[in-house]
This record gives C-alpha cells, sequence and structure tokens, in this order.
C-alpha cells in the first residue's frame, strides 16, 4: 500500500536563465532549499512551476533531475493533465516511469465534457498507471465544474483517484460534502496557495500545495495544526496572508514567487515565460514590503 501522501506540499517553480533557458543550477538549487524548509512532498509542473510553457523535452530532463536529486526522501506529485485523453494517458504513464509517486490531474479543458466524460478520461488514465491519482478540482482556471458528488463517485468506481486538490471556492465547505460522502477513501489537498489552509485543515484536509518560497512557515503552520495549537497556527498564518494574498493574483503570483526566491539567493533569475506576466517595478516595491512584514 503506498504511503498516505499529506503536509506541506509546495509546487516547486521552475528556474529560467535571463535568455529564457531553464535553469537546472538553479532548479537544483530550489530543490535543496524546499527539502531544507521541511517540505513534506514536492508538486511539479504545476501552474507555479510554469508547466504550461515547457516543452516535452523540458519536462522529461527536469523531471529526471529532481528525481535523482530527491532520491526518495520525498514523494513526487507531477502535473500530467492534457486537453485530450489519449495525450494525458501517455503524459502520465511518462511521469509514472521517470519517478513521479503521484499523478496530478486536471481535467480536460478545451473541449469539455460531461461527467460521464470526465469518468472516462480519469478512468482511461487510471488504468495505465499503478500510482495514485490527484484530481485537481480548479474550476476558477478550466471552468470545468466537478461537483462533490461526481468527484465521490470517481473514489468508488475508478481505481487509482485516491486524492482531490480542492480549488473551487468556497473550498471549507466543499471539503466537507467531500469528506460526508467519500470519507477515508479521498484524501484532500487544499491550493489557491493556502488562502484557506486553517479552515480545510479543520474540515479535514490533509495537505496544502502553495508556492515554493513560504515554505517554512507553512509548515510549522501545518505543525502547529497537528499539534492542536490553533491560536497559534492562525497567528503565524495572518503574518503570512498579506503575502499569500499578493501572490494570488492571477498571471503575476509566479513573478512575485520568483523575485521572492532571487531575494532570498535561491534562484539566479525572476524571468518567467510569456504568457506568465513580470511584476513591474510599482509591484516589487509592494511585494518587498509585504515580505519583510512577514519576515519580522
Amino acid at each position: 500500500m503506498p504511503k498516505l501522501l499529506e503536509g506541506v506540499y509546495p509546487i516547486a517553480n521552475t528556474p529560467f536563465l535571463d535568455n529564457g533557458a531553464v535553469d537546472f543550477n538553479s532548479q537544483e538549487k530550489l530543490i535543496d532549499f524546499l527539502l531544507a524548509e521541511g517540505a513534506h512532498g514536492l508538486g511539479l509542473f504545476g501552474n507555479a512551476s510554469e508547466g504550461y510553457t515547457l516543452s516535452s523535452e523540458e519536462r522529461i530532463a527536469l523531471m529526471k533531475q529532481i528525481a535523482k536529486r530527491v532520491n526518495g526522501r520525498v514523494p513526487l506529485v507531477a502535473s500530467s493533465g492534457h486537453t485530450g485523453t489519449d495525450a494525458a494517458v501517455a503524459l502520465s504513464k511518462e511521469m509514472e516511469d521517470l519517478g513521479a509517486d503521484c499523478l496530478m490531474v486536471l481535467p480536460p479543458y478545451f473541449l469539455k465534457t460531461d461527467g460521464d466524460g470526465l469518468m472516462h478520461y480519469f478512468d482511461a488514465i487510471s488504468k495505465a498507471v499503478k500510482i495514485p491519482i490527484m484530481v485537481q478540482d480548479a474550476p476558477l482556471m478550466t471552468t470545468v465544474a466537478m461537483p462533490a458528488p461526481l468527484l465521490a463517485r470517481m473514489a468508488r468506481e475508478i481505481e487509482n483517484v485516491r486524492y482531490v486538490k480542492v480549488e473551487a471556492p468556497p473550498t471549507a465547505p466543499k471539503i466537507s460534502a467531500l469528506k460526508k460522502l467519500a470519507g477515508d477513501s479521498l484524501t484532500l489537498f487544499g491550493g489557491l496557495n493556502c488562502q484557506f489552509f486553517i479552515e480545510e485543515h479543520l474540515r479535514g484536509g490533509r495537505g496544502q500545495m502553495p508556492g515554493s518560497d513560504r515554505t517554512r512557515d507553512l509548515v510549522k503552520i501545518w505543525n502547529l495544526l497537528e499539534s492542536g495549537s490553533i491560536d497559534d497556527a492562525w497567528q503565524l498564518f495572518m503574518r503570512n496572508l498579506p503575502l499569500l494574498r499578493f501572490q494570488l493574483q492571477p498571471g503575476l503570483g509566479v513573478s512575485a514567487q520568483k523575485h521572492s526566491l532571487v531575494h532570498a539567493g535561491i534562484i539566479a533569475s525572476a524571468r518567467v515565460r510569456h504568457p506568465t506576466a513580470s511584476l513591474e517595478p510599482e509591484s516589487v516595491a509592494e511585494l518587498n514590503h509585504l515580505r519583510s512584514l512577514a519576515e519580522k
């Protein structure tokens, strides 16, 4: 039986050189940093990774590098959704072969399908792999609605669907609904850069998938919640909330995270790839102020 995934799983950013090429040296430093900060696992090729900008060759090279560097110390959750079912199956098998411990899978969102079509899509992936699947429920991005009863049905009828990343606001009530419908057959993670970390945890959420730059404090919050120190968890969370909120701005959050990682000396450049947007000087100044408040 695979080990249950839980805890703080930052989505690892993909560093680029100033010329736009993948910066493999900075990627290695970032992985080491996240592990040193206490990450319980890592998310790869998600939105914060700018996975949508990577070529197949780059994705394969990065997966090989990261799996070798981590060397089994923590689980790796690799994004493998696609706009087509056959392509999602092939990408999922590839990520499994390269060392992924779990697959985070978006539904098809270009040509949208119905509930039965979503069942077919996730079942096809499940039949092709042996590792667990985390359904990414992110309608703000995909405009694909997956109601709690459908997700619970997936857990009952699709062998490898064992996790859901709940990013469908309001997230805490949806976690309660899923716990009622699916019980322990689904393990629930939060996203949206930990905006509702504490509410989700108190309702049965067992993990969070934030960006890469606040891992130490978010792991501390996780540990406080696990020990029952709710008020202390709120205090630390509220200190970080303005920065977490700033980084949730559509299109700008990745740039903000990279600027913070450059500031910390972890990666060499804050370069992002279009269509990801770069922070303008005024936003960089705002980010620096919020980061200084969080680090007091």
